[in-house]
């Protein structure tokens, strides 16, 4: 394509990118340089940039005609584009006076008139145009992007696991009650203590207690051991063998709660161990007794990770006057029933558990213990010759403990017990 003609002119000859199918339109000699047409496919782009020659005005010649006026180091006046038929005019005037470089950003949905740094009398109107296509459009120096921050999964604990398992564990138990606390999810803090709880017995591995979980939320739908507190048991068979005492936080100690189990009163073994499904129930209504005073459905601060746990009770077995030489089976049976379901079914309750006043050949009670026990929890028992030793194991609050432990408080007979049939109830307490 053949330049158009221009006069001599001091500032040089600025050639732009040649157009494709569009045809040139000479410009009227003027004291700028040449003007050449910019590349357009099917739309009409304009470029209006501040020039020495005068008002341009074009019209379109075909679909894909489009002219472009461009300037020289001269001023230019407004350039103004518009269509007509299919024939193209070109008028250009001089302006006399020189304008500030301005320079205008195109956007990407917009087509507006690019202005290169030449001096202009003023700023150009907006130029109405076909919108360009995609190819068209001269991208913006896009900003660099910032890198996104790579966002860490948090940590899975084995707690986190457990609660994910929660659903599905409550819907197969059909049941979600524990320990006076209905299960729900992990921003509640007395159901994270209770699966802290299963998750410690079981050396922090989820599928066992998963497993634990389950089978404790089957047997309390089973037996319903909350409801046991309102049952009432014959003082024949049990009275007199259990109670609960409250020592209240002091300078010295936390709230402590312990269990006491006096085996010793036991009258009959046959009657008090013959029925092991009632003599588990005496026992777990006693267990239901101490673990409302710890409270849990109130508590509000969870187990720290790895940390000590604060909701725990102290048991002590108390074996004086208790004949093993002829170990009854019945006794044997009870014993072995009862351990195996609290260890199931209430595990990590207990701060430490005494034996005391135990003979030696008590020695088969504690290996059946351990086969059903964790050697974390098997690590509290402490077996006592003599039950005046309880109190120096008991430092914080020995000497709130009776006087028969080796302290100066009152009587374990003086504290809470279950309920006893109202003909013998005096007997029972």
């Amino acid at each position: 394509m053949a330049e158009a003609p221009v006069e001599s002119a001091p500032a040089p000859v600025v050639e732009e990118p040649k157009p494709t199918t569009t045809a040139e339109i000479p410009a009227e000699p003027v004291p700028a340089p040449a003007v050449e047409e910019s590349k357009a496919t099917t739309t009409a782009e304009v470029s209006a940039e501040a020039a020495p020659a005068p008002a341009v005005e074009e019209s379109e010649a075909t679909k894909t005609a489009e002219a472009a006026a461009e300037s020289a180091p001269a001023p230019a006046p407004v350039v103004e584009e518009s269509e007509a038929t299919k024939t193209a005019e070109a008028a250009a005037e001089s302006a006399p006076a020189p304008a500030p470089v301005v320079e205008e950003s195109k956007p990407a949905t917009t087509a507006q008139v690019p202005a290169e740094s030449t001096p202009a009398p003023a700023p150009a109107p907006a130029v109405e145009e076909p919108q360009p296509t995609a190819a068209e459009v001269p991208s913006e120096a896009a900003a660099p992007a910032k890198p996104e921050k790579s966002v860490e999964p948090s940590a899975t604990t084995p707690l986190s696991k457990l609660f994910a398992e929660l659903p599905s564990i409550i819907k197969e138990a059909d049941y979600r009650e524990m320990w006076g606390v209905d299960l729900t999810d992990d921003t509640h803090v007395p159901s994270a203590i209770i699966l802290e709880k299963f998750l410690r017995a079981n050396n922090k591995d989820v599928v066992k207690a998963k497993a634990q979980l389950l089978e404790a939320l089957k047997w309390r739908k089973r037996v319903q051991p909350i409801q046991l507190l309102e049952a009432e048991f014959d003082p024949a068979k049990f009275g007199g063998l259990g109670y609960v005492t409250i020592y209240p936080k002091s300078d010295t100690h936390s709230k402590e709660i312990v269990t006491w189990n006096i085996y010793g009163a036991v009258k009959d073994n046959k009657a008090t161990f013959g029925n092991v499904e009632e003599f588990v129930k005496w026992r777990a209504a006693l267990m239901e007794l101490s673990v409302k005073e710890l409270d849990l459905t109130s508590a509000t601060e969870k187990i720290p990770e790895n940390g000590p746990d604060p909701y725990r009770m102290i048991q002590v077995h108390d074996y004086l006057n208790v004949s093993f030489l002829r170990m009854d089976p019945t006794i044997r049976a009870a014993s072995k029933e009862t351990i195996q379901i609290f260890s199931m079914a209430y595990p990590e309750l207990l701060k430490e558990k005494f034996f005391v006043n135990v003979p030696l050949v008590m020695g088969w009670v504690f290996s059946a213990m351990k086969i059903f026990l964790s050697p974390e929890t098997v690590k509290k028992f402490h077996p006592l010759s003599y039950g005046s030793n309880l109190a120096g194991e008991l430092k914080s609050f020995g000497q709130e403990l009776p006087a028969v432990y080796g302290g100066k408080g009152k009587d374990v007979k003086d504290g809470m017990t279950v309920k006893y049939a109202a003909a013998d109830a005096a007997e029972g307490q």
